[in-house]
């Protein structure tokens, strides 16, 4: 059994299963009680897992900050073990969230750590896989320091066996054999995708204007939001006509149903 859903602990098969089970249509109900837990704001997120769960038939139980209590993960996983199917949970200590999960006897999904952020780099690349096919046939720019979003997409790469190429500041790229570090913007993409910058971080040189992106082949855009203007973008993404389209996010709503469905079994 895959104890936390993040992308480093699915296989290829995984994921094409979880995939392959994406419908527009709710699909079969689930019998579950679900710990739930999001810090921070994440509308989209927020609003797409509680539909999720609505549309799953699924009880659900929301516990602000579960993972911030003082007592041991030991403690708190055989307390609460015993009233829950399926922990989701948002918490930017992604160290206490793999320790919980090894601690607990229920499947967990990461709903966003301050190291991964698996359910949107699946959704994302669902729409690109649905679109246009498969990944390792796509030229893919990830345009901006390494955050969550990016370092989800460095191990999708390699689950999947695609190459991407990232362009960043040195500092914040990590070696993979599946990921190339560009340090000046040359060559030509078919999928650029940003992402909101780290706190403190800010440096003209990675802000995306259309002219960066008439440069590199007019490739399709894929922002992360929330789209900060001024900082990874400077324009309104709908003003670019190959901009993903807000719709493109819908899909978090399916994707995720599919996660759900997968790691309750």
């Amino acid at each position: 059994m895959i104890k936390l859903l993040d992308i480093n602990n699915l296989k290829q098969s995984d994921i094409l299963q979880i995939w392959g089970n994406v419908s527009r249509e709710p699909i079969k109900k689930c019998e579950a009680n679900i710990a739930w837990s999001f810090e921070g704001n994440g509308i989209r997120t927020r609003t797409t897992f509680i539909q999720a769960f609505q549309r799953l038939g699924l009880s659900f139980v929301e516990l602000p900050n579960f993972l911030k209590t003082g007592e041991s993960v030991q403690d708190l996983a055989g307390y609460m073990d015993a009233f829950y199917d399926m922990y989701i949970i948002r918490d930017s200590n992604h160290k206490r969230m793999v320790e919980f999960a090894g601690a607990t006897r229920r499947p967990m999904i990461n709903a966003m750590s301050s190291e991964a952020h698996p359910c949107e780099v699946l959704t994302d690349a669902y729409y690109l896989h649905s679109k246009f096919g498969d990944l390792a046939s796509l030229r893919i720019l990830l345009w901006g320091p390494l955050t969550n979003v990016f370092t989800s997409w460095y191990s999708l790469s390699e689950a999947l066996n695609f190459n991407l190429t990232h362009f960043c500041p040195k500092e914040y790229h990590c070696e993979r054999s599946s990921v190339s570090y560009a340090e000046n913007l040359v060559g030509q993409y078919d999928v650029v995708i940003t992402d909101a910058w780290p706190s403190g971080f800010f440096d003209e040189k990675y802000s995306l204007s259309q002219e960066n992106l008439l440069k590199i082949g007019e490739p399709e855009l894929l922002p992360t939001p929330p789209v900060n203007l001024g900082k990874e973008l400077l324009f309104v993404p709908s003003d670019y006509r190959k901009f993903s389209g807000y719709n493109q996010k819908n899909l978090l709503l399916p994707v995720q149903e599919s996660i759900i469905a997968f790691m309750l079994g």
